[in-house]
């Protein structure tokens, strides 16, 4: 038997460079040499400017995020204009014309992955939304393109990993490199079978998850005088959203 080509999904690294080198140095020892990236290399971490460059070397193709969209086009802020100034015109640049979907075939199954969902890179979907929200992200829309309708989507955005089947189809969200918010563990996504093949065949995803030195993460952040550090430091220690407002406390009674 032919044996399963394994592809490496890798998303919202957000210039946190630890991790990143941990996933890569994982994702080298199980001998995957095929890697898409779906997305938010830079902003909220320090290190955007080598995260991008690593990308752009290691990744067979990677798609634009939310973030990459904002900090090559929006209105600068004070953020903005930090991340900007550490990443330069050539980056910036290189962020502005990446595509917003990658499609192939994966034993016989049409496979799409793109950074939020099949409207655009600024439409949010979560694991907690319904059965309807889940299977339009399969729609074909002027943002993705009217090719061939996909059998399995991949995507990014809400650094919340997942696998989800149904109605013959699979839905899955890579998680977080850099920035996850459901574990403080670094994340990706593994997709096996034969690659580029229209011939129906055995096909898996798996979720990745491993540990590296978020201490590392922190102290370089230290160092580099970012913007929202407080902030950054919090969710890379506890895995929560810095849009989260503290529950409120029961009432007695």
């Amino acid at each position: 038997m032919t044996p399963l080509d394994r592809i490496a999904i890798i998303s919202d690294i957000h210039g946190n460079l630890p991790a990143l080198e941990a996933v890569l140095a994982d994702v080298a020892a199980r001998g995957i040499t095929r890697i898409y990236g779906l997305g938010d290399l830079a902003g909220k971490g320090p290190d955007g400017a080598a995260v991008i460059d690593i990308s752009r070397r290691v990744c067979a193709a990677t798609v634009q995020g939310n973030w990459d969209e904002s900090l090559a086009n929006a209105e600068p802020d004070a953020t903005v204009v930090w991340h900007r100034r550490q990443l330069g015109p050539a980056r910036l640049a290189w962020l502005r014309e990446l595509p917003g979907t990658v499609d192939f075939r994966l034993s016989g199954r049409q496979v799409r992955l793109f950074h939020a969902s099949q409207r655009g890179v600024y439409h949010r979907v979560r694991q907690y939304d319904g059965h309807d929200a889940h299977l339009q992200m399969f729609d074909n829309t002027d943002f993705t393109g009217h090719g061939a309708v996909p059998d399995i989507v991949g995507y990014g955005d809400v650094h919340t990993a997942y696998v989800k089947s149904f109605a013959n189809k699979c839905l899955f969200n890579a998680g977080s490199v850099g920035n996850p918010l459901d574990l403080p563990l670094a994340c990706y996504a593994v997709l096996e079978g034969h690659f580029d093949s229209p011939e129906a065949g055995p096909w898996t995803v798996s979720l990745i998850r491993l540990p590296y030195d978020i201490e590392a993460s922190i102290r370089q952040a230290e160092a580099s005088g970012m913007p929202d550090l407080e902030h950054y430091i919090n969710e890379l220690r506890t895995a929560r959203y810095r849009g989260l407002t503290p529950k409120p406390a029961p009432v007695a009674g």
